[in-house]
């Protein structure tokens, strides 16, 4: 049998580790907290693309971290990513039923415990960082802490998702919808490069290379992700979709047109893969994963 290419065995590996990690750490108690747990649980564990935890273990991977390490940092991640979408996900913002192919977590379980599902994996987030079993020194600990911090919060991911429920009234220009998206999915993909550098402690001024890059592959997977919302299927994507046009929101295929669009996504892969130039084939996973942003289809 022909061994599997790169990406497809490094994302199933880190897939199923991820997912044994979160089995262990969300372990539902034998009391009335039982249930809050299990949402949890059906949120973070067993689906989604694992798109960042693989960027933070490739990541790692190119300053030799420690496996379980970057893992920890990696489902730290994970919790953070996951705890929007269910938010996200709430009647009070984009009112969906469905994400991963089931039933959003406030139509599986209720609001009330959706809020505190993502609540939680917030603040399990920040739990794991603090760990000394993710590294042993207190400064690299605390920069990880700041940085995540950082990417979750107004100036990052929740930031850009107050802009995005009010980009159909506000009528955003290709700038506009282009810093929505730095903040509310590349602040996240960024500090996934970044925590690798963290983790081999290189100085900030080092890391100008991982930054690029990022925010390219942040750029290009989310227009991938509007090219999705055009053109995909509800079965493929595990969610609605033509959603963004339906609310009368800008895209970047709505003010480029999806040819072009397509071809800037492109443009911004060759451009993140150039970053990694000085690297040999330590860096594979990384160049893997910036073409990924764009070929795939879910």
């Amino acid at each position: 049998m022909a061994e599997a290419p790169l990406l497809q065995r490094e994302m199933d590996r880190v897939r199923a580790e991820i997912d044994a990690l979160f089995e262990e750490l969300l372990a539902p108690p034998a009391d009335p907290r039982a249930r809050l747990y299990e949402a949890m649980r059906y949120a973070a564990i067993g689906g989604g693309k694992r798109l960042r935890p693989l960027l933070v273990v490739a990541a790692c991977a190119l300053f030799h971290a420690d496996r379980s390490r970057a893992l920890r940092v990696a489902a730290a991640v994970e919790c953070i990513h996951v705890y929007s979408l269910i938010h996200d996900d709430l009647p009070s913002m984009d009112d969906d039923e469905l994400r991963r192919g089931k039933p959003t977590v406030h139509r599986a379980f209720d609001e009330a415990c959706a809020i505190l599902a993502g609540d939680s994996l917030h603040a399990l987030a920040f739990e794991i960082l603090a760990d000394e079993a993710t590294h042993e020194d207190p400064f690299v600990r605390i920069e990880l802490v700041a940085e995540l911090a950082r990417a979750a919060g107004p100036a990052g991911m929740a930031g850009g998702q107050m802009m995005d429920l009010n980009a159909a009234a506000a009528g955003l220009d290709l700038p506009g919808v282009t810093r929505l998206q730095q903040l509310k999915t590349g602040a996240l993909i960024a500090f996934c490069l970044e925590a690798g550098a963290i983790m081999g402690r290189l100085p900030v001024e080092g890391r100008t290379r991982f930054r690029g890059y990022a925010r390219d592959v942040g750029l290009a997977f989310q227009i991938a992700d509007d090219l999705l919302d055009e053109e995909g299927s509800e079965a493929r994507t595990g969610k609605r979709v033509g959603k963004d046009r339906d609310r009368g929101k800008e895209t970047f295929v709505s003010l480029l047109g999806r040819d072009r669009a397509r071809q800037q996504a492109e443009l911004l892969v060759r451009q993140a893969i150039e970053y990694l130039d000085r690297y040999g084939a330590e860096a594979d996973l990384l160049r893997e994963i910036a073409r990924f942003a764009v070929e795939r289809d879910h």
